[in-house]
């Protein structure tokens, strides 16, 4: 069982994980739990598993959960919980050993969260984005991807100025490769926050899923369940995140505080094929928009806006 991090309200969880078979890590090996050993080429060569059932339980209450065919749980349960964070165990059922999840519950007065892109957003991947799925695919450690300079640092200072507020990070990338990401968000100090990935395979008209419609569900998705969130999204100009959110606005006016976009270096908006047309955003309303190249720009311009404080020293380097 591996576990991704969930959310929800006091009333509800939105539970996320996969079930694969996979052997155990073999002894005197650095992989301290199983799902860690579930890595790079090997999350693809585990088998899915759909046929055996989850038991979630919270709070000394079980639900059955099922998988889809791609050995993904992804399942709203009722909860009765408090605003914060909580712990949520997962095992097959029929199996002793469990593994553990954590649930971001967001109550009724949190007012204002953050969206992120991952991919050429908080993460430097350099390359072309025809490579980018095998990149995200096959790259085995987290430790060959170079985070975005600054973004961390904007990130804790975003959430440092909003106590509470969700960071959900949103991307194209499969589930197979959330331990990874979750990881290279650990490791270079992003605020915690779910990973919402895609599935892996075709579909009934296309060998691949569309990465577009992916972040345009979710978005939809979190606009009606958090109808009184108003979301600071952040892009980059390299892919449809402009396109994306201009639409979202347009359907949404009031589920959103402002967008970041990214700018992306010359050397990877060549390699990404040119950098989307931003002439296309959205004007109407009140929603600001912020263009950066890293996070120390971007955080100037947010600061003027009041989404982070100015008390911070300048002359230090982000």
């Amino acid at each position: 069982m591996v576990p991704y991090a969930g959310y929800g309200a006091p009333s509800w969880a939105r539970v996320l994980g996969r079930v694969v078979l996979a052997k155990d890590p073999r002894p005197g090996t650095r992989y301290r739990k199983r799902e860690e050993s579930v890595r790079g080429w090997r999350s693809f060569a585990s088998v899915p598993i759909n046929d055996v059932p989850v038991i979630a339980e919270i709070d000394g209450v079980e639900h059955v959960l099922r998988p889809d065919r791609g050995g993904v749980i992804d399942q709203v349960i009722p909860v009765e919980l408090a605003p914060g964070r909580h712990d949520i165990t997962l095992r097959p059922q029929g199996m002793e050993t469990a593994s553990t999840a954590t649930l971001l519950i967001v109550g009724p007065e949190t007012q204002f969260g953050v969206v992120s892109d991952i991919d050429d957003t908080v993460m430097v991947t350099w390359l072309p984005r025809p490579m980018l799925a095998a990149w995200n695919t096959f790259v085995l450690n987290e430790h060959a991807r170079v985070p975005t300079p600054g973004m961390a640092v904007l990130y804790e200072r975003i959430r440092s100025e909003h106590r509470g507020a969700p960071f959900v990070y949103l991307s194209t990338g499969p589930w197979n490769v959330a331990p990874t990401l979750r990881r290279f968000l650990t490791r270079n100090l992003f605020p915690s926050g779910p990973l919402l990935l895609t599935d892996w395979g075709p579909t009934h008209d296309r060998f691949f899923r569309s990465g577009r419609v992916h972040k345009e569900q979710n978005l939809e998705r979190l606009a009606s369940e958090f109808p009184q969130v108003k979301w600071l999204l952040f892009g980059d100009d390299g892919q449809h995140d402009e396109a994306i959110y201009t639409n979202f606005i347009e359907q949404h006016p009031g589920s959103v505080a402002a967008v970041a976009i990214r700018q992306l270096y010359a050397t990877e908006a060549m390699l990404a094929g040119g950098r989307s047309k931003a002439e296309g955003r959205a004007e109407a309303g009140d929603v600001p928009w912020v263009y950066g190249p890293d996070g120390m720009s971007l955080y100037r311009q947010l600061r003027d806006l009041g989404f982070v404080g100015g008390h911070h020293d300048e002359g230090r380097r982000v």
